[in-house]
């Protein structure tokens, strides 16, 4: 995919490859009568999920913007979630875009359930978990991080201590509270809705003066796909749903207003678009013409 200058930053989208989950889930009360017309399901009713992290160059720094899936879970489970096979996967999708994962020098994780951290540490030659990105500081929300050590029954099963656990214990981890500045210009925002303390990421290339064209935000969960910018458009795995509301009431409008470049993490068509008000109360993507990365 083709880099993307905003500002005085460098985008590059970098997948792990596709995997499917339930559409009913991924829609919540939205009917498949009308999903279906956005997002094609399978003769299981699953559909294409992307998995688009997010890599920016900046003056100093390459910052890494959560990690995919990874390559730790057996053949089973990846069965369970059809990740897609032969697909390339993070570390390659780095080096396709020049970079070699001992480059990177911040990773920010939005949240830490199992599809947005997996790369965050692999399995060395004895199969214990270490750092994928050695050179690596890491940023984790404290809330999420103490949440994802004690889940609930509800997204137990989303969290695996091995994406985290040995980077804290390695002293490579900063845990910051409700949002940080990851590097001037990059900044981790508390988002709530989809758990308690997931976070957006969002890029200023201006050094904070600039306007719409300058300006980039990762969704994450938030609105995960390009069908999920309508507000009532939320999942049923959302922990807070009427919480998710307020926060698309409260980004939606001025993503819409100031023409922020967006960053579905998700879609599986394509991650990048932005966000009109097709009528009032009434949000809408509108993809760009890139294709998502491979």
């Amino acid at each position: 995919m083709t880099a993307i200058d905003l500002g005085g930053f460098r985008l590059h989208v970098v997948s792990d490859g596709r995997f499917k989950l339930d559409g009913g889930a991924m829609f919540g009360v939205i009917p498949r009568k009308m999903w279906q017309k956005a997002k094609a399901a399978d003769e299981e009713n699953r559909i294409d999920m992307g998995t688009n992290c997010l890599l920016i160059e900046a003056a100093s720094a390459l910052v890494l913007v959560d990690t995919g899936l990874g390559d730790k879970q057996d053949e089973k489970y990846q069965r369970i979630f059809a990740y897609e096979e032969g697909a390339q996967r993070l570390p390659d999708s780095i080096r396709a875009a020049g970079f070699a994962p001992e480059q990177v020098t911040h990773v920010v994780l939005t949240h830490l359930h199992f599809d947005h951290c997996g790369w965050n540490t692999r399995l060395d030659a004895a199969g214990a978990p270490v750092a994928a990105f050695p050179n690596a500081r890491y940023f984790m929300d404290r809330g999420e991080v103490e949440h994802a050590r004690r889940p609930n029954e509800r997204d137990g099963a989303s969290y695996f201590s091995w994406n985290w656990e040995p980077l804290i214990a390695a002293g490579v981890v900063e845990l910051f509270d409700g949002g940080c500045e990851v590097v001037p210009g990059v900044r981790a925002v508390k988002a709530p809705g989809h758990n308690a303390d997931m976070c957006v990421v969002t890029m200023d290339g201006s050094d904070g003066g600039g306007s719409g064209d300058s300006r980039a935000i990762f969704l994450a969960d938030l609105v995960p796909t390009a069908a999920h910018a309508p507000i009532p458009w939320t999942m049923s795995y959302d922990l807070y749903p009427l919480q998710t509301l307020e926060s698309k009431r409260l980004w939606l409008p001025r993503l819409a207003a100031e023409n922020w470049l967006c960053v579905f993490e998700h879609d599986a068509a394509n991650p990048l678009g932005r966000i009109v008000e097709e009528k009032p109360g009434r949000f809408v993507a509108v993809l760009l013409e890139s294709p998502a990365a491979s």
